[in-house]
């Protein structure tokens, strides 16, 4: 995609974000979005296979583990229309720090306070995202969020190791439970391959 159209997918989204806030109808509220990627580097002719942001959520660190999705991520993300968009959301707890190893000095977007940041729209469009990005950590300051994500990260995995034990030869489908243990396994070997 053209990279006017990849920042018209993050303000959309803001936009959407901005509108659902506060809507009864979810079992979390979104907080914040922020632009993660490629999307913050120069602007370019080259076109971006999708549009990475991260998405925080007024729920527990425990809730939302490292490429995990919180429950009722699905229905949010198909009112938003963010799953029919070239859009990789990560999901982040609003109890902790958005970045880690892999969000790397992003960009407030939307904020549930203060609403859209059309600073920062205006810089993702000219290809100035290094002007609007986040301060780096320091190494000591990776290396302990490191800890906290793998700390998480390890409890999301042991609790969907069991409820899958749990539910494995139960009726039902299964597909949701083996989903939910593939993604805190693969957040959790991400955050150990890191640390």
């Amino acid at each position: 995609m053209k990279w006017g159209r990849a920042v018209h997918h993050v303000e959309s989204l803001a936009q959407s974000c901005a509108e659902l806030s506060g809507k009864p109808f979810f079992t979390f509220a979104v907080t914040q979005l922020w632009a993660v990627g490629d999307i913050l580097g120069p602007k370019h002719e080259q076109e971006l296979d999708s549009v990475t942001v991260a998405l925080t959520v007024d729920l527990p660190p425990a809730d939302v583990a490292w490429w995990t999705e919180p429950q009722g991520a699905q229905h949010w993300a198909s009112a938003t229309r963010l799953n029919k968009n070239p859009v990789l959301a990560w999901w982040r707890s609003a109890h902790a720090p958005v970045w880690n190893h892999r969000i790397v000095r992003p960009a407030l977007v939307w904020d549930a306070e203060n609403g859209l940041r059309e600073d920062v729209l205006s810089a993702l469009r000219e290809g100035r995202g290094e002007d609007v990005r986040t301060a780096a950590p320091t190494d000591d300051e990776l290396a302990a969020r490191l800890r906290d994500e793998l700390a998480v990260s390890r409890q999301a995995l042991t609790a969907a190791t069991a409820e899958y034990e749990r539910r494995r030869w139960s009726p039902g489908k299964l597909a949701p439970i083996a989903d939910h243990l593939w993604r805190a396994s693969d957040g959790y070997l991400d955050v150990l391959a890191a640390s």
